[in-house]
């Protein structure tokens, strides 16, 4: 069967994808919207997927670009002669494709496009519905998800549910001894080199951010928990990876709380090297306003870490308070303040709620495991037509 993946623009999910269904026995090609953002090493694509020049993919579009690209796509469609599509996120590339009238289309929802996006205007909601009754079936990685179309009218029987998941090989408690000889194994492997490396010695409690640096994440609500918090107890850092629009608006905090010296920015970081910053914190914070399944929080569960995550729906499919770690009330301060403080004083639990979390990710985020439903879906597409 030919697949045209056709997303917005390529990153490392995207990447996982591609790499995922180069391996089958489809013929794969790719098409990007926008060109990718910053493209770590790590992330080429699949020299076994063809990648289809086009109309789109050099800049970023906007609505005056809709006619232009419409056109061209239609080309492409009556060339390549996809057998299917697949397309995400909802009001982009999907939208793209169901103006078209090509089927069978399989819309990936990418969260954000249904919890955020969706309700931006009338002519957003518009774009979502007729993105999703032009859609044979729709992808989506949560509960939460699956709610929100059907709310848009998507019928039940042709939504897929899956976690997309994490490579439980690469993301785990610790090295391999055959990796890394000496590495101490389990949930205590946080006391490890990365630690030596910044000079944060024994004592310390480590809390990890990997989110971008944007206002959907809530960094900044972090960045003066985290204030709050360090003020009473000197043992905290903080590692920020990523980077984003609100860096300025970060080190102001951080400069004003007198935290700067407790921070460490680690810039982008790589798939192969991320694993060793989950393993070098004592907590994984995420104080989004609005995920799905958050491949993060994934990745740090698999990682045995103890989670403290805002109290939104996509966060609950996954946390249980005082299991696999805690939750925060969405955007408050003080709340998560307090249960920083928390969980520095239940320290002795972290362990076990570290073995928790990793025991979840062995059960439900299993990359391999997890993946051959999205071929399922495809399947189910096909008998739409």
């Amino acid at each position: 069967m030919r697949v045209l993946y056709f997303s917005r623009n390529y990153n490392t999910h995207d990447q996982r994808f591609l790499r995922a269904l180069a391996n089958t026995e489809h013929q794969i090609s790719y098409m990007g919207l926008e060109p990718g953002r910053q493209q770590l090493d790590d992330r080429a694509l699949p020299v076994e997927v063809e990648q289809i020049r086009w109309a789109g993919g050099r800049t970023q579009v906007s609505i005056w670009d809709a006619g232009k690209l419409l056109g061209d796509l239609k080309r492409v469609i009556r060339e390549a002669k996809p057998d299917l599509i697949q397309a995400g996120p909802l009001q982009t590339t999907a939208f793209l494709v169901a103006l078209t009238g090509y089927q069978p289309l399989v819309s990936m929802s990418w969260g954000y496009d249904l919890l955020q996006d969706a309700n931006r205007n009338a002519l957003w909601r518009w774009a979502t519905k007729y993105t999703l009754r032009h859609s044979a079936v729709m992808v989506g990685d949560c509960k939460t998800i699956r709610q929100k179309a059907i709310s848009f009218g998507m019928p039940d029987e042709r939504i897929i549910t899956f976690p997309w998941g994490v490579d439980l090989g690469l993301f785990k408690p610790s090295k391999d001894e055959s990796e890394d000889e000496g590495e101490v194994r389990g949930y205590e492997a946080g006391e490890g080199r990365l630690r030596s490396r910044l000079g944060w010695g024994e004592g310390v409690f480590v809390l990890l951010s990997t989110r971008a640096w944007e206002s959907l994440y809530g960094v900044e609500v972090l960045a003066r928990a985290f204030v709050k918090v360090a003020g009473e107890r000197p043992q905290l850092r903080l590692l920020m990876l990523g980077d984003g629009s609100q860096a300025e608006i970060l080190g102001e905090i951080f400069r004003q709380g007198g935290v700067l010296d407790l921070v460490h920015y680690a810039g982008q970081v790589g798939q192969v090297d991320l694993p060793d910053f989950y393993r070098a914190a004592d907590l994984y914070i995420s104080a989004s306003h609005s995920d799905g399944t958050s491949i993060s929080l994934l990745e740090a569960m698999a990682c045995g870490r103890p989670v403290l995550v805002s109290d939104i729906p996509g966060n609950r499919e996954w946390v249980v308070p005082g299991k696999q770690g805690w939750w925060f009330r969405d955007g408050d301060v003080e709340s998560l303040a307090e249960a920083i403080s928390t969980a520095v004083d239940e320290r002795q639990r972290l362990p076990e709620m570290g073995e928790a979390a990793y025991q979840l990710a062995q059960q439900r985020a299993d990359w391999k495991r997890n993946f051959p439903v999205l071929l399922e879906a495809f399947e189910l597409a096909r008998g739409y037509v």
